[in-house]
């Protein structure tokens, strides 16, 4: 073991020597992708999760937490075999997207209100897009086409859904849980309705805090900035790698793979920059989905974003790791349930495409055409989603050495145990 670790090391410090050589050999290049990943922080991530942020810590102080924890227990258990509290993060990462679920989940084990497996059965469906970023950013900035919006939000948000009843198998059948309410009820709080009991929870769980409201903001605004800015950071860190990578024609391969693959199901093959983007980073996959062409049928550039949302990119995956370090939590139930997401997703959008957006959006197959040279016209049978579904399922497979060997490099300690 000790010599697997030390080889692991030795290979990622040639590669982070080769990155520094590459960033050396283009430097404007480099400069430009630092750029373009500092914007996509300020302009999207920052405003659109830092409020979240601060409110969520301000809520955690307050109590609502206990409060859901209390009126959502019914229906969060028998579902996800997760503690009431856990509407509360999922109610909040799905309004302010990732890596927010995953925070909250992390502050729920310091307060002891979820065991290890509840807790990563949580992070693994509460990891998921913003509304604000699919509809604003996604649709309108990168498809110019608000109508994909209730798609792309329906087939993101139903696949989590799903991943969160698949993944309440994972772990021991006979789970110990911190329940969310105390169990010590007497037979008299046991006859209140459920609603007396999350109200006392919430000013129970506000005593024991005791902190004044000045203080309880202070610290929820520092806090805040200090995983905002590990993001940013993240996304500038992979922005720079992909463009290097791109620049060296290192992703030369995956993308002929890709686009073989695509060709071979009777799918446009530019999604291949889309879908291989979004392995890295979200949002330059989002950008490459929806500017793939307009000869490519509108339904397959959101079927493309679908999988770029649901998989998060590498930047996503990090700041998960870098969260979840402090934490006994561990990272492969969470990436194997990414991998469910963005297998999921983007068959439900095809799936969806038509109830949603009518019979006349879906790619129709034309038997005449005027024009001599008649565009290609992709419209795929039941088989050919199947076949789309397990290709994506095989992009995302492909990640999985590559992740192993950065959390080995990241958390040697936790790694080992």
């Amino acid at each position: 073991m000790a010599a697997s670790y030390k080889l692991t090391h030795v290979l990622i410090t040639l590669a982070l020597l080769v990155l520094c050589f590459l960033m050396v050999l283009f430097p404007a290049e480099t400069w430009h992708a630092s750029v373009r990943g500092l914007s996509i922080w300020w302009d999207v991530l920052f405003p659109s999760l830092f409020p979240f942020l601060v409110l969520s810590e301000l809520l955690l102080g307050f109590g609502i937490v206990h409060f859901l924890g209390t009126l959502l227990n019914p229906l969060m258990r028998p579902l996800f075999r997760v503690p009431g509290s856990g509407g509360f993060v999922f109610a909040v990462s799905c309004a302010s997207g990732y890596p927010t679920g995953a925070k909250l989940t992390a502050q729920l084990w310091d307060q002891k209100l979820v065991t290890r497996e509840e807790g990563e059965r949580l992070v693994a469906f509460t990891t998921s897009s913003d509304p604000i970023f699919m509809i604003g950013a996604v649709s309108v900035g990168f498809f110019h086409n608000v109508a994909v919006a209730p798609v792309l939000v329906t087939s993101h948000y139903a696949a989590a859904f799903i991943v969160g009843m698949l993944m309440r198998f994972h772990g021991r059948a006979a789970s110990s849980s911190s329940p969310s309410s105390t169990p010590s009820s007497s037979s008299e709080k046991q006859r209140r309705s459920r609603l007396i009991q999350a109200i006392h929870a919430m000013h129970e769980a506000r005593m024991a805090d005791g902190r004044a409201f000045g203080e309880l903001l202070r610290q929820a605004v520092s806090s805040s900035l200090r995983l905002i800015i590990i993001v940013g950071g993240l996304v500038v860190f992979f922005s720079v790698m992909m463009e290097l990578l791109v620049q060296t024609g290192s992703l030369g391969l995956l993308y002929q793979m890709t686009e073989q693959l695509l060709a071979f199901m009777n799918l446009p093959p530019a999604l291949s920059q889309g879908l291989v983007g979004g392995l890295f980073e979200v949002t330059l996959g989002a950008k490459e989905a929806g500017g793939a062409g307009t000869a490519i049928p509108l339904v397959y550039k959101a079927a493309a974003a679908a999988f770029v949302l649901s998989w998060g990119g590498l930047s996503v995956h990090a700041q998960i790791m870098s969260i979840l370090s402090n934490t006994p939590m561990r990272y492969g139930p969470f990436l194997f349930a990414r991998a469910l997401h963005a297998l999921i997703a983007p068959v439900l959008v095809l799936l969806l495409w038509v109830p949603m957006m009518g019979q006349s959006a879906w790619p129709a197959i034309s038997e005449n055409s005027s024009s001599p040279v008649a565009p290609p016209i992709y419209s795929p049978d039941a088989g050919q989603i199947i076949l789309f579904g397990f290709m994506i399922l095989g992009g995302v497979l492909l990640m999985l050495l590559f992740f192993s060997m950065l959390r080995a490099l990241l958390f040697p300690r936790r790694f080992q145990k």
